[in-house]
């Protein structure tokens, strides 16, 4: 077989804000359906405990008041480049999935000008022009979508080494009158990713995409608060919760089948499942779906690594969190060794999903 390009990651980072925001921090909130209309006969200990035995978030991160997306990227890129043992300065392309782009403490405005990538480059004083910025704004696949277009970027041969980061800060766009506000939290995480000349596929050896807009779209848009007295001029993320797990339950083990078709591998080759941390009931269900596409119904124990339950829902930040939390060895009894086929996926507003088949 003659040698390919593969994308490879070569080392992996994370920023997890130190600020931890328990369950018990919504105690004293006042909660509001969409039609705008108190909650009633439900306390808040209730509200809560039903959140919780629906998604299994127990606690969250929160940044501290003085830090920006942009400032925990660059702190997950830090992490990183030591990780690979590479200098930032190396660096070709910085692509940052996010979402709001940088939103200042006490103002729910998004700030994109410039792009995030920039802001980045900027506060990593990394001089060289020909290190291009890139942002992808792609909803909580951002990240994934991101690797997709570091790959095109490596195998083209126009870039040889990049980071590619998913950063997001939710806890400033979140309506605190919404139930939905419990799910957000920030983070940010980073890999580096490098071209490799390989007679046998290892990286990213394949991927599939898509994007429901038509019906889909407004699963997951901004909106005003719930409370209509919070003032009409804020908008906040908004989320048809019932309408988006039965999107992502009927929609991605699909896609996951069509990404492991196109490596030419089977789920039985597959040791870990890296899935978006948007709900662990939904991810759960996801899992369950694609083992019953392929007629299987013991699912392996510790497939699919889970984080949500200690960090939340940071978007586009949980998929590479949560690798580099496995990678450096941070969770009991999850690991990836060298040759193990691995799934990197997600999925989250627009709809869109993506799939990654990864070789170590």
């Amino acid at each position: 077989m003659s040698k390919q390009t593969y994308t490879r990651i070569i080392g992996t980072g994370s920023y997890l804000p130190p600020q931890i925001i328990k369950n018990s921090y919504f105690l004293n909130h006042e909660f509001y359906e969409p039609s705008k209309t108190k909650i009633e006969g439900k306390t808040n200990e209730e509200i809560i405990q039903k959140f919780k035995e629906i998604t299994n978030i127990e606690e969250r991160r929160y940044v501290a008041d003085d830090q920006l997306t942009s400032d925990i990227a660059v702190l997950a890129i830090q992490d990183a480049c030591e990780s690979a043992g590479i200098s930032q300065d190396s660096l070709d392309f910085i692509i940052i999935g996010h979402n709001f782009g940088d939103i200042n403490h006490g103002n729910v405005r998004t700030d994109v000008l410039p792009g995030l990538a920039n802001k980045v480059k900027m506060k990593l004083k990394i001089k060289n022009p020909s290190c291009i910025c890139h942002d992808v704004i792609s909803g909580c696949p951002g990240w994934t979508q991101a690797m997709i277009v570091a790959d095109a970027y490596i195998k083209s041969g126009f870039m040889k080494r990049g980071v590619v980061v998913g950063a997001d800060v939710l806890s400033r766009i979140s309506d605190p009158h919404d139930r939905d506000s419990m799910i957000y939290a920030d983070g940010a995480g980073a890999t580096i990713v490098e071209g490799v000349e390989s007679d046998e596929p290892t990286g990213i050896i394949a991927h599939s995409s898509r994007s429901d807009s038509v019906k889909f779209a407004n699963l997951l848009t901004l909106g005003e608060s719930n409370n209509p007295n919070f003032g009409s001029n804020e908008l906040f993320i908004k989320m048809a919760g019932r309408k988006l797990y039965i999107y992502a339950i009927t929609t991605v083990p699909g896609l996951v089948k069509e990404s492991l078709e196109k490596a030419g591998l089977e789920l039985a080759d597959i040791k870990k499942i890296f899935i978006h941390q948007a709900n662990e009931k939904m991810d759960e269900a996801i899992l369950s779906n694609l083992f019953k596409l392929y007629g299987e119904k013991n699912i392996p124990e510790g497939i699919m690594p889970m984080s949500i339950h200690r960090l939340g829902n940071s978007s586009t930040a949980t998929v590479p969190t949560l690798l580099d939390l496995v990678m450096k060895g941070k969770m009991e009894g999850q690991e990836v060794n060298k040759g193990d086929y691995t799934v990197l996926c997600s999925v989250g507003a627009g709809m869109n999903i993506n799939s990654i088949v990864y070789k170590w």
